[in-house]
């Protein structure tokens, strides 16, 4: 039986989606090689997952041996947060690279890989099915315990957070939030700024004022690490708490914790103190704003749980927060371990490998006293007295020497000299 292959791809356009999270998904309708037509429905997402498969299983003809042979098109990636008018936009690009992937050839647009996923879904055929699943959690892992959406890449369940309390913004890439309003969180910048959406807004919003819904605690926040990271500051920064550090613009200092707060914990010889992840970048990598926003320019580190005024939780037992007294003592008490250990290693040394390596010291000639410390010329042993001689000779040899002296003194023809 002749194997059933994609003969054309058409975008119709798009459709928006608020189940379980707003996004948009793309209408494809597809001719197969039976003649047939089916409707399907895909995000960006999906689709830009498909080109990054395709890539992998055929790198000479997406450009990585040789960039003159490629012939897979090129299609730009996702953006991390989807409006309508990038939607629109994107509808020419994707149909030229739907028609431009068809017309591949037959080992490419015939693959297994890109059949299956032109395929028709369950969701396909019933897309309005999706409408009766509930926003929360707890429904959405149910669909997919039953199959129903089992095969479906996006959306991603966005994790739901609780304000605190009352945010105003400080600039038109932020939002207001109030008391109990829940968001979902859409990107948790390591600088304490995460990008949410609370219905039909979105923003940034400093997360110290939110919290899970679930649980106290953030199991992403580790362990503090005293080895430390190598950090360089771009911006300087003046403590305005006590247990936060000044520092100036250029100076290399250990990350020793990175809070989610954006408020990391660093180490400047002995002192620790917390200071403004946005201010840092990793030693040795060439970037201008670290891991901080697009832009530092007049942009200001995230407030800190602390400085929140009527700040209200729902859990009644919050994560305990170390203090620098105990980040110092742990700090100095690691690099204490960490010199002994490295005090023992060099102490068992082996002895024979110091010798060997005594003897490998070259000759220094010269007057110098060093040289002559490292090698010292062998002593020539004194020669014994003829008494000492005499005492350990036998009695014959004693008896021959005595004759000897004896005589005039000049050896006679034949005569050996004993001497």
């Amino acid at each position: 039986m002749e194997q059933i292959y994609v003969r054309h791809v058409e975008l119709l356009g798009f459709e928006k989606r608020e189940v379980p999270t707003q996004h948009y998904v793309y209408l494809l309708m597809v001719k197969w090689s039976d003649l047939s037509e089916k409707l399907i429905y895909r995000t960006y997402p999906e689709i830009h997952t498909l080109h990054k498969s395709l890539k992998e299983m055929f790198p000479i003809e997406s450009g990585q041996i040789e960039k003159k042979d490629r012939i897979i098109p090129k299609l730009p990636a996702p953006r991390w947060v989807d409006s309508e008018k990038s939607t629109v936009t994107r509808q020419s690009t994707l149909s030229d690279y739907c028609h431009s992937l068809i017309n591949l050839p037959p080992h490419i647009s015939r693959c297994k890989q890109l059949t299956i996923f032109f395929k028709v879904r369950p969701e396909d055929e019933n897309p309005s099915a999706l409408n009766i699943l509930k926003r929360n959690k707890a429904s959405a892992e149910k669909g997919l315990a039953q199959g129903n959406v089992a095969e479906i890449s996006g959306p991603i369940i966005l994790d739901t957070y609780r304000v605190i309390a009352d945010f105003t913004k400080t600039s038109k890439h932020e939002i207001n939030l109030h008391i109990d309003d829940q968001v979902e969180i859409v990107e948790k910048n390591p600088n304490g700024w995460w990008f949410c959406q609370c219905e039909s807004r979105r923003g940034w919003v400093p997360a110290s004022y939110l919290e899970p819904l679930d649980k106290p605690e953030e199991d992403e926040e580790g362990e503090p690490d005293y080895e430390g990271e190598l950090y360089v500051t771009v911006n300087a920064y003046k403590a305005e708490q006590d247990d936060e550090i000044s520092l100036e613009l250029g100076e290399t200092i250990e990350v020793i914790h990175k809070l989610l707060d954006g408020w990391w914990v660093i180490r400047k010889g002995e002192d620790t103190g917390h200071f403004p992840s946005m201010y840092l970048q990793k030693s040795g990598k060439k970037e201008t704003n670290g891991p901080g926003r697009i832009n530092l320019q007049g942009q200001k580190p995230p407030p800190r749980r602390s400085t929140i005024r009527n700040a209200k939780s729902i859990h009644n037992r919050s994560r305990r927060r170390l203090s620098q007294d105990v980040y110092r003592r742990n700090s100095r008490r690691y690099l204490e371990q960490k010199g002994n250990r490295r005090d023992a290693k060099l102490a068992t040394k082996s002895p024979l490998r110091e010798r060997k390596n005594q003897d490998n010291i070259p000759w220094v000639s010269g007057s110098s006293s060093e040289g002559e410390a490292k090698r010292e010329a062998p002593t020539i042993p004194p020669r014994p007295s003829a008494e000492l001689i005499l005492e350990r000779c036998t009695d014959i040899t004693r008896k021959k020497v005595s004759i000897h002296k004896s005589g005039s003194g000049a050896n006679k023809p034949g005569q050996k000299d004993f001497t």
